[in-house]
C-alpha cells in the first residue's frame, strides 16, 4: 500500500497522520488522510480542492504534475511526501 507522510513543519499547526493506503491516485490517498484529520484538508487544499501554492507533493521522489485534479498515480509501494514549500531569502 502507498505510504503518505507529511512534513514535520506542518505538525506545528495540525496533527499529521502517516497513512498507509490502498489508493491508486493521489487524491484518494489524501482523502484517506483527511478522513483521519479533517482539519488537515485546509492546510493542503484551497477552497476549490486544488493543491495550495505553498504545498509541494512528491511521489517516489518525483514532483506531482496534476496540481488541480491530483490524479497522479500511486503504486502499491509508493511513498508520498507532502511538504510546505519554503520561501524567503
Amino acid at each position: 500500500m502507498a505510504l503518505i507522510e507529511f512534513t514535520p513543519q506542518l505538525r506545528r499547526f495540525v496533527d499529521t497522520p502517516v497513512v498507509d493506503t490502498p489508493a491508486v491516485v493521489l487524491r484518494e490517498g489524501l482523502d484517506a488522510a483527511f478522513a483521519i484529520n479533517p482539519r488537515l484538508r485546509g492546510y493542503i487544499l484551497d477552497d476549490q480542492g486544488h493543491l495550495r501554492h505553498n504545498v509541494v507533493i512528491f511521489i517516489d521522489g518525483q514532483r506531482v504534475r496534476d496540481l488541480r485534479g491530483l490524479t497522479d498515480p500511486l503504486g502499491p509501494e509508493s511513498r508520498v511526501h507532502v511538504l510546505q514549500a519554503l520561501s524567503g531569502g
